[in-house]
């Protein structure tokens, strides 16, 4: 598999990833955003703050700088301040998300190449990549379930339905003509 086709790969899995969180989160009242399952836990509000504080912080400059930026303050990503609204929160998600999105767009065949640190840890870029697509995807799974928690019976699945794997996997063949099921 070419670079290219790695990059392609990873792009399309933030972006799915991304989509999944933001079906998730509109499910969720304003108040729940800041709700906690306990005091040792993180709410919607301050994992969605990390989250944006992450990914600007890592993939600004990513060729060029450290990915762990001077002005971060991850800390106070899980703490909740007065300045915190919906709007802010959403405002600081998307960010967060265009700079990775928009930085692995402009990437280059021969920028895999090269090396990257974060916290002064010499990193390749496809392995910054993967580093942040798990790390993303830990705290996207986050998100979700607390907002199916806190939708409860109002919830609507991201996937597949419970107990409608069969008819699910069945539609996906039919849509895609047989998929790879009739080419072989």
């Amino acid at each position: 598999m070419k670079t290219e086709d790695v990059l392609e790969s990873c792009i399309f899995e933030f972006r799915k990833m991304k989509q999944r969180a933001d079906r998730a989160l509109a499910q969720v009242s304003a108040e729940d955003l800041f709700r906690k399952l306990d005091p040792e836990s993180n709410s919607i509000a301050e994992v969605m703050k990390h989250v944006g504080g992450n990914l600007r912080s890592r993939w600004t400059d990513f060729l060029l700088s450290d990915g762990e930026k001077a002005g971060r303050h991850r800390d106070m990503e899980f703490v909740r301040s007065e300045t915190d609204t919906p709007e802010r929160l959403l405002q600081s998600w998307e960010s967060g998300w265009a700079c990775l999105l928009e930085t692995l767009h402009k990437l280059r065949p021969e920028d895999m190449e090269r090396s990257v640190a974060i916290r002064g840890e010499t990193h390749s870029v496809i392995e910054a990549i993967h580093r942040t697509l798990t790390h993303s995807a830990n705290h996207v799974g986050q998100i979700i379930f607390l907002a199916k928690h806190f939708a409860g019976p109002r919830w609507q699945t991201l996937t597949v339905p419970r107990g409608q794997s069969e008819q699910y996997t069945a539609g996906m063949i039919q849509s895609q003509d047989g998929g790879y099921l009739s080419k072989g």
